[in-house]
């Protein structure tokens, strides 16, 4: 198998030698006629600032405005028109699919005695969902997505099954968007019932314990015109019976006179209380609210009364719920409030912060699962309800861990493990014996003996140690010139791990060096690595990612002329901040999804939940530092900016793709040098989650492909 495997890397590379050289030729010889972007004399002030937004009419949806969709038309054909002309585009697609297709599991869930789990064979637009009676039975299949829609852009993006194991609720995505709609299955029988929830966003679904409904939450139906752009705002707390219209779903909480608010249901184990976090953005700080249900005329009740710290709900032990929580632990802690004794001062610690960063725990098998980051690497702890530790799970080697789900019930829990040279693993953990099993390995028709991931520190520019991951072939030679992705986040307290990734052993196999920092803004040192890098500390992240750039070229594993970086959605934002602070320092740039315009970001669908992150445009202070950093405003026209791929989507309704459409006008419209500046828009797609196969194929295989010409990768 690998060495079929490397025969067509040594043909992809034979190609590579001619066509490259082609591609870049093509690019250096002649700019590229952009299609031509009209400007209007649009200016804002802010707090006495003149502001112009010359491209304010690309805001517009596009399935709204006939001039948006024509523009988006002609970048296209220009974007495809010079991918198109890469020689090598065929072979890296053809090299993709084969790695791609491969069987990939999710980890197993156990729900009324049976084991779910989803499965894509390969090469499957969307994940099947099966189930098994046991670990040993056949399993069979329940509900397979591919059939809703001919071009797989109908997806399953989340499940809830009523404690009894008779049904299940399911949501469904169409076309990549946030808007999502809920049915009923009834389990035994296969059929999906006429339930039908629609106009759900951010959160989940929580069963009685009687089964015969469940609570979630909604917006107001929007306006006709308005579902992809306005701001999503009054967000309401419902149960559905099972069997009924929606139009009879009981309103069960709701804030009219705090519209920013949003509401996620958790109903306990026991079916006593239904636990309501109420959050207002994005930072992980919460309200909580608990309504008795055995109580027919119990009144739902504050314990929780102000945003001031996370509190995310574990599980209860009777009247006693335990949360993981930052109350006076930065690196989080586990405590129990007892109902009986809501107050402050009668908070119980049960897990005390340590110098890991506790990222998430669950209440499995009469334990605590605690997973932790040690230097962003996983570390999981088992503790009694009381906080005794009792033992670690150990991890098979450096990279990523996820899982660790159940109720207190079960004896066993499942977690899955890979690294970027590490195929994905499921695990089964018996929670009695400590016993760890093998269930699946991914066989990827890839050498994992040939790469190697290590990680280093390095200083950032205030001198803060920042960690970064490094994956490429064990034979490359560190003399400057290898071609080097670099990714980043750098925000809302997320954590970047090194998880196996397609495309990323595709890039390796070209001869790429792939690189993560790990920057402030993200979670993997707590909150105050988060803080470190958040509102009018923001810079501190473009700080850390240029710092890691430069420490990749100071320690001769490229050079500016070979270096890309790549981020995606707030990771888009630092791409874009720090192409317009350095534009010298990088070979390419591949924003994706990115917020581009941050002083109008929060006036789109849920742009205003990143208020708590970034800070508002519309409070002076907060103004400055953001028009400081905003890639659409801080772009200068006579700069040679770095070869660029912005890539989108249509139905994007995140990070709304005028973002991206604007800062691409804005870009070939400044641009001095002969770099290519293309943006890639997608059809039927969004922000990124649910995302068909054959669609993360086409735009893995085009930006691999831009990279390959630009940087000119020869052969190795």
């Amino acid at each position: 198998m690998f060495k079929t495997t490397l025969t067509l890397v040594a043909i992809f590379f034979v190609i590579a030698i001619v066509s490259v050289d082609v591609a870049v030729r093509a690019a250096e010889s002649k700019r590229l006629e952009y299609p031509q972007t009209r400007r209007e004399n649009v200016v804002d002030d802010y707090h006495g600032v003149k502001v112009p937004d010359p491209y304010r009419w690309l805001e517009q949806d596009v399935r709204q405005s006939k001039e948006v969709a024509d523009w988006v038309e002609a970048q296209n054909r220009v974007t495809f028109g010079f991918l198109e002309r890469i020689s090598q585009r065929e072979a890296i697609r053809k090299r993709l699919t084969e790695l791609w297709n491969y069987p990939r599991y999710s980890v197993p869930r156990k729900h009324g005695g049976r084991y779910y789990f989803l499965k894509n064979d390969g090469l499957q637009n969307q994940p099947v969902l099966y189930v098994q009676d046991s670990l040993e039975a056949e399993p069979r299949m329940l509900l397979d997505p591919n059939t809703w829609s001919m071009a797989g852009t109908i997806a399953l993006v989340g499940m809830a099954f009523s404690d009894d194991g008779r049904y299940m609720a399911y949501r469904q995505a169409v076309a990549g968007s946030d808007w999502q709609t809920w049915r009923v299955m009834e389990l035994q029988s296969g059929r999906t019932l006429e339930d039908e929830i629609r106009w759900t966003k951010f959160t989940g679904a929580a069963w009685t314990p009687d089964g015969r409904g469940f609570f979630y939450g909604r917006y107001d139906e929007p306006k006709p015109g308005e579902e992809f752009t306005a701001p999503n705002l009054n967000h309401k707390l419902y149960y559905h019976r099972v069997g009924t219209p929606q139009s009879q779903d009981v309103l069960v909480y709701a804030r009219p006179d705090q519209p920013q608010w949003t509401f996620n249901p958790t109903v306990t184990e026991d079916g006593r209380y239904l636990v309501i976090s109420v959050t207002k953005g994005t930072d992980r700080k919460h309200r909580i609210i608990v309504r008795d249900l055995i109580e027919p005329y119990a009144m739902p009740v504050e314990l929780i009364e102000q945003f001031d710290n996370e509190y995310d709900f574990i599980g209860n032990d009777g009247p006693v719920l335990y949360f993981k929580t930052d109350l006076d632990a930065p690196r989080k802690r586990v405590i129990a409030i007892d109902l009986r004794k809501p107050q402050r001062e009668h908070f119980r610690q049960i897990i005390p912060q340590t110098e890991e960063s506790l990222q998430a725990v669950s209440m499995v098998g009469n334990m605590l699962v605690a997973m932790y980051l040690k230097d962003v690497c996983p570390l999981v702890k088992l503790f009694d309800l009381d906080g005794r530790f009792m033992r670690e799970v150990k991890m098979p080697g450096v990279g990523a861990a996820s899982g660790f789900a159940g109720r207190r019930a079960d004896t066993e829990t499942f977690f899955e493990f890979s690294s970027f040279t590490t195929p994905p693993s499921i695990y089964r953990y018996d929670l009695l014996t400590g016993e760890t099993k093998l269930l699946r390995q991914a066989e990827v028709k890839f050498d994992f003996s040939q790469y190697q991931t290590k990680q280093v520190f390095y200083r950032s520019k205030d001198g803060t140690r920042v960690p970064m991951f490094i994956a490429h072939r064990k034979d490359i030679e560190l003399d400057g010139n290898n071609p080097t992705l670099l990714y980043g986040y750098g925000g809302f307290s997320i954590s970047l791990q090194p998880n196996f990734a397609v495309r990323i052993a595709a890039w390796m196999e070209m001869g790429g060096v792939f690189a993560v920092a790990n920057l402030r803004g993200g979670g993997e040192y707590g909150e105050p690595w988060h803080l470190a890098g958040k509102r009018h500390n923001k810079q501190n992240v473009f700080d850390d990612f240029i710092a890691a750039a430069q420490w990749l070229i100071d320690n001769k594993y490229t050079r500016s002329e070979k270096l890309a970086i790549q981020g995606g959605s707030n990771g888009g934002l630092l791409v874009g901040a720090v192409m317009t602070q350095r534009p010298e320092l990088f070979g390419a740039c591949l924003p994706a999804v990115g917020v581009m315009d941050m002083l109008r970001f929060h006036r789109f669908t849920a742009g205003r939940f990143w208020v708590d992150e970034y800070g508002s445009p519309e409070n002076p202070d907060d103004f400055k530092t953001l028009y400081a950093y905003s890639p659409y405003h801080n772009l200068k026209p006579g700069v040679k900016y770095p070869a660029t791929l912005i890539t989108t989507a249509d139905t994007d309704d995140r990070v709304v793709p005028a973002h991206s459409f604007k800062f691409a006008a804005a870009l070939q419209h400044c641009q001095a040098g002969e770099a290519p500046v293309l943006i890639r828009i997608e059809t039927l797609a969004g922000h990124g989650a649910g995302k068909p196969t054959t669609k993360l194929i086409e735009e893995a295989t085009d930006q691999l492909a831009f990279l390959a010409a630009v940087l000119g990768i020869q052969q190795q």
